[in-house]
């Protein structure tokens, strides 16, 4: 690292306990030139220090730390600067991929005669293995255990490669499979507020600062922790020295005061925020909270609006170091030298807030009154539709018409032989709610639309949060003293994302009431949230489907997508944990379940919801009983050493890894064949067909699905033929070390809806000229080898979701140049030009509808050799009829590092180059 120029005389020394820290002082910046500094949001003051500190007049120059000052006057800046987190955060999902590139970085760094050792993390990096337990066994004391020998059985490939990678790779670590989930284990142990390293001999102490994998990266910034969620090739390339390129941002204050009522939970908090925001519309933005109603939150509760930024839209959710952070970090077992050095560093840099600091500068404002909040849910589609509990029921009877699509109801005869019976020949949805329901074969219960069939306390967003989960477990206590029993058509499961979760429900006896339930200890890990539900039992799924039912799933998740969470269910609603236990009990989403029976008690009475939801004093008073330090000091104790199945796990190779052929789970990846010292110039898009049309909302889940392989689809196929049993397929998440498989579950989403093809769910196209409908992975590799460009045309918000780097490359390998949408979410549209391909926005109001666009269209784009960032260039559209139409699209490259990613065909291109010159240059 090149010293800092420290253009502002800030760098000075820090004392605490006797030991001395470099440090870059912020107020001295601010005498020394930097008018203003100290009106800056928190967030802010963090990427102030990270400049002050790289200053090296190249990647960092005094004009972008001033222009960091000039923010306070403007509230916004269009300067590019160059960000240096402390360190990068993974998931195995994304993880694999990433240490697969950097694998497949060393084999091309010794084609090009450099030296592969120079492919190395220069940053410290934690890859913590949680999205691969899946929920196959559940409402058994035995589950837990079922469930991991499943996990270590499917995943002993991807589990040898990691392993191979902690060996072979400098400053990166493992945390292994049973541990918990990635942001809670940064949460409670890995995050440290303040971070130090060792710097050509003097130890520096300054914010600690990450990017991750995981979109919900941003988490830890309820820790004063600024952190965010990036593709994996942006994060790789952060991991190799490569500074992260940004606008500094717009922050937009959120400010907080009064506190929550009674009956409501951090989760209908976090849902009432989501909404907020999302109608304000923060894409691309900061967000950072402020006002005294934050000293009425804990910080748990922080961590859980921090968590949920991209579901409304931020780039992150900061939250300033105060007094209960500094609680946490001692309740947690963190040194207690590194707590009083958070303290001593936040106080002297003014980033510590008491009720009493002054606000800061901001873009622009909104508050809420915490005392308005209300219980609520989120769904059936979207994390931001929020629906107070009191219209659930009627919420959902509104929205199942639109998940039907309007489909004619298969409800029993007798009850469309009356009046409606011409309505619902027409089409028309009936009352679902007046049917006695569909039959499950075996069983004396049926089945019908709304029925709830998962109900998953899941997620990190939740499982980090002693107050929910504790009152989960009273819900689940007094439940069980009554005598309810949860329905039998609904799949219960707990999956905390800590062993701590676990001891302290065991300590105040709620575990076993939480079993009683069903809600069985299954897993530690990300499970039904990220779509590893596992499969419904047969029979329920077998109902479902053939009746074309639309089955509810409760989850106290983040998110909700169409296709998400299970196969067999079509509506999702994200709740609060205690919510999750009493929908168990209600078993559907079409009673009220404010005012319902959720069930009788021993004595034949009926229960209501009020009669066994706590009071926040029951809440609050075990809260303090159950948790303490011990907990957190014995889990994390050795927690990189795994239990005695990750220890039993085989590793081998080198410094280059020896990638076996037979291996249908890492596969060395096509990205760097045949690629040169030198770029070869971008070439022109000329006459390219249209592999899809996709309308609003195409989130990264319907782009790259995380969930399971049908055994009829192009991935399917591929491993039937590589003689994998279907049993075996495991899931598209747990595959992504496979480039042949994730390439052919690119648009694979089973309710993803291709616009050329009218009233089909699934990845299919029609290919062109012939207009054959195929597969879209069939049909791309058809255009491949007749030598054709693909674009794809797409709405607003294309790629929103979770920060998923296959939805980019996969659209790469398919041969996709370009998309053209009305918008973008921000990790996603940089994860296309990431691996070079276009972003395109449409200008003027255009849009591919009213454009005529139907699919059979050709598209050309010239220019691309010369392009600009943020420039506008002319697309022609060749009709079927052979007539044209230039459409004027913006190019969403937006700053010049980008640009160079593009031109060289993607970030991993543009930092193996500048290594392997670099090396031949020592040489």
């Amino acid at each position: 690292m090149t010293r800092s120029l420290d253009s502002f005389k800030c760098r000075t020394e820090l004392q605490v306990d006797g030991k001395t820290y470099t440090i870059f002082d912020l107020k001295a910046a601010e005498r020394n030139g930097l008018s203003g500094v100290s009106r800056l949001p928190m967030s802010l003051k963090v990427l102030l220090e990270n400049l002050l500190r790289y200053e090296d007049g190249n990647t960092v120059t005094a004009d972008d730390i001033k222009a960091i000052a000039k923010w306070v006057e403007d509230k916004k800046s269009d300067r590019e600067i160059a960000y240096r987190p402390a360190r990068v955060l993974m998931q195995d999902f994304t993880g694999v991929p990433a240490v697969v590139d950097l694998a497949a970085m060393r084999d091309a760094t010794e084609s090009l005669g450099a030296d592969p050792k120079k492919i190395n993390p220069l940053v410290e990096v934690d890859l913590v293995i949680d999205h691969s337990v899946m929920v196959d066994h559940f409402g058994t004391p035995s589950a837990f255990k079922q469930n991991v020998e499943l996990e270590y059985a499917r995943n002993g490939e991807r589990y040898q490669f990691l392993r191979w990678g902690q060996s072979a790779f400098n400053n990166f670590r493992v945390v292994p499979p049973g541990t918990g989930i990635c942001h809670q284990v940064n949460l409670e142990y890995l995050a440290q507020t303040v971070w130090t390293r060792e710097v050509d001999g003097e130890l520096q102490a300054f914010p600690d600062t990450l990017v991750g994998t995981d979109s919900h990266t941003t988490m830890v910034n309820g820790l004063a922790v600024l952190g965010w969620g990036v593709g994996g090739i942006e994060a790789e390339a952060a991991m190799l020295g490569q500074p992260i390129s940004m606008l500094i941002p717009e922050v937009i204050g959120f400010k907080l005061h009064g506190k929550l009522p009674e009956g409501t939970t951090a989760t209908d908090l976090v849902l009432t925020v989501t909404q907020m925001l999302r109608k304000k519309g923060v894409v691309g933005k900061f967000v950072e909270f402020y006002g005294a109603g934050l000293s009425a939150l804990s910080l748990e509760d922080c961590a859980t609006i921090a968590n949920m930024a991209p579901e409304y839209g931020a780039t992150c959710g900061f939250f300033p170091v105060d007094d209960d952070t500094i609680r946490y970090l001692t309740s947690t077992g963190r040194e207690q030298h590194r707590i009083n050095l958070v303290k001593e560093y936040s106080k002297l840099q003014g980033m510590y807030r008491t009720d009493e600091t002054e606000d800061p500068v901001f873009t622009d404002t909104l508050e809420l009154d915490l005392s308005t909040v209300v219980p609520s849910l989120a769904g059936p589609k979207r994390p931001q539709d929020r629906v107070a509990l009191t219209d659930a029921a009627s919420a959902f009877k509104d929205a199942v018409v639109g998940i039907k699509g309007g489909a004619k109801s298969k409800a029993p005869e007798t009850a469309a032989a009356g009046g409606d019976a011409r309505y619902m020949a027409e089409g028309a949805q009936a009352d679902q709610s007046a049917y006695p329901g569909h039959v499950v074969e075996g069983e004396e219960y049926t089945l019908s639309d709304g029925d709830v069939v998962i109900a998953a306390i899941t997620s990190c967003t939740n499982t980090s949060n002693p107050s929910v989960l504790i009152a989960a477990g009273l819900v689940a206590k007094k439940a069980h003293e009554k005598g309810l029993k949860v329905k039998p058509w609904v799949k219960t499961s707990l999956a905390p994302g800590s062993q701590v979760v676990t001891d302290y429900l065991a300590k105040v006896g709620l575990q076993e009431h939480l079993d009683a339930m069903g809600f069985d200890l299954v897993g530690y890990g990300c499970t039904t949230c990220i779509g590893n539900s596992g499969p419904l039992p047969e029979k329920i799924s077998k109902t479902i489907n053939e009746n074309d039912l639309v089955a509810c799933s409760v989850l106290s998740g983040n998110r909700n997508f169409e296709g998400r969470v299970n196969p067999d269910v079509r509506a999702n609603y994200l709740a609060s944990p205690p919510l999750v236990v009493a929908y168990a009990l209600l078993g559907t989403m079409t009673k009220n379940i404010t005012t319902e029976s959720l069930g009788k008690d021993k004595d034949g009475n009926d229960v209501f919801l009020k009669d066994i939801w706590p009071t926040s004093q029951e809440v609050a008073e075990m809260v303090r009983t159950a948790i303490t330090r011990e907990m957190f000091d014995t889990r994390y104790a050795d927690v990189f050493k795994g239990d005695e199945n990750w220890q039993a796990v085989q590793v081998s190779g080198g410094l280059t890894y020896d990638w076996p052929l037979s291996s249908t789970y890492v596969r060395n990846p096509p990205y760097f064949e045949g690629m040169g010292m030198e770029p070869e110039p971008i070439e022109d898009i000329e006459d390219a067909r249209i592999l899809a049309l996709f309308q609003d909302s195409i989130t990264t889940d319907h782009i790259s699905p995380a969930g399971s392989i049908k055994p009829s689809s192009p991935a399917g196929t591929y491993l039937s033929e590589h003689q994998v049993g279907v049993k075996d397929f495991n899931s598209y998440g747990a595959r992504r070390g496979n480039h042949e498989v994730m390439m052919r579950g690119t648009f694979a989403n089973i309710r993803i809806k291709n616009q050329m093809v009218k009233g089909v769910e699934g990845g299919v196209t029609y290919h062109q000229p012939d207009g054959a409908e195929m597969p879209i992975y069939d049909a791309a590799m058809k255009y491949q080898d007749e030598g054709v460009d693909l674009v794809v045309f797409a709405g607003k918000e294309y790629g929103t979701g979770s920060s998923r780097d296959w939805a980019a490359k996969g659209t790469r390998l398919l041969g996709v140049k370009a998309v053209i949408a009305e918008s973008f979410e921000r990790i996603h549209r940089s994860n296309l030009v990431g691996m070079g391909v276009l972003p395109l926005v449409f200008t003027g109001g255009d849009t591919w509808e009213s454009l005529g666009i139907t699919g059979k269209e050709q598209v050309s784009i010239p220019g691309l050799a010369d392009l600009k960032p943020r420039q506008t260039i002319t697309a022609t559209v060749t009709y079927e009829d052979g007539s044209t139409k230039d459409i004027e699209l913006l190019v969403r490259i937006d700053t010049a590092d980008e640009l160079a990613y593009y031109n060289n065909g993607g970030i991993l291109h543009y930092v193996l180059r500048g290594l392997a010159k670099d090396s031949a240059a020592a040489a």
